[in-house]
């Protein structure tokens, strides 16, 4: 499960219930629950980044601004998996990272649902059901009418682009310690030349910081800005010890651009 219904409220704890009360043998893995209110981008992220390391199952993902609406709830299979959530596009990197689409469902069978359905709180009564039915056993034509795959909403790709030197980019997401991780391939800074131990020029927007690129965070002094690859391969920029995304006031879908700093002399 991932949502962001955050950890102060029962949202968890009822779709929780609901599950094993349909679905007694089953094992819940939580990916989180406290993506920011409404951040569809941060929960794509966060899941497709997540997934390739979940066992095989259902993947229930609730971040629905939308909800009540007359967006669609779907239930896709990938990669021998399912991913059950709202249709707006909170599913389609994960799809992706798995290798794409083989059958979407858009759920419209009450029998699976709740009574009566909350117009506000769908992950309770709509894809939390919806997935404990799926989990033991129930076909998945059995949620209703298929859809062609090439209707689901897709997020649009974090850009990223090598060109005269450089990689430009955009921040994808930031972490709980404030790490700003970005939409740049530790690859492509690899293909300029640059490797650890060397200085990074970090432009954003007007402003431009030499920023030394290191293996991690530890490998400056605390307080100091470093560059490093993460565990998802791609660039990030943290702050030892602080919050790189307030100190650079860096949000995601800020552009930024790296290229090898250049030394006179």
């Amino acid at each position: 499960m991932l949502t962001d219904y955050g950890l102060e409220d029962g949202f968890v704890a009822a779709c929780h219930g609901v599950i094993i009360k349909i679905a007694p043998e089953s094992r819940i893995i939580d990916v989180c629950h406290m993506i920011p209110a409404g951040d569809v981008r941060r929960g794509a992220a966060v899941l497709a980044q997540t997934v390739p390391y979940l066992p095989e199952g259902i993947h229930v993902a609730v971040v629905d601004p939308a909800v009540g609406t007359a967006r669609r709830a779907v239930a896709v299979r990938a990669g021998g998996r399912v991913f059950v959530g709202p249709d707006n596009g909170l599913l389609s990197w994960a799809v992706h990272a798995v290798g794409g689409a083989d059958a979407a469902y858009e759920l419209t069978n009450e029998e699976l649902f709740l009574t009566p359905v909350s117009r506000t709180f769908h992950g309770r009564d709509i894809f939390a059901p919806v997935a404990a039915h799926l989990a033991r056993g129930r076909p998945l034509t059995d949620v209703g009418p298929e859809l062609p795959v090439d209707r689901l909403v897709v997020l649009p790709e974090p850009t990223s682009r090598v060109r005269d030197g450089a990689v430009e980019g955009e921040v994808l997401s930031v972490d709980h310690y404030g790490n700003v991780q970005l939409s740049i391939k530790a690859d492509d800074l690899a293909a300029l030349g640059v490797r650890n131990g060397d200085t990074l020029a970090v432009q954003l927007g007007r402003r431009q910081l030499s920023v030394p690129y290191r293996e991690t965070f530890a490998a400056v002094p605390p307080g100091d800005v470093v560059a490093f690859a993460d565990s998802a391969g791609l660039v990030a920029l943290a702050v030892n010890s602080g919050d790189a995304a307030e100190r650079l006031g860096l949000p995601p879908g800020a552009h930024v651009r790296l290229s090898p700093a250049v030394h006179a002399g």
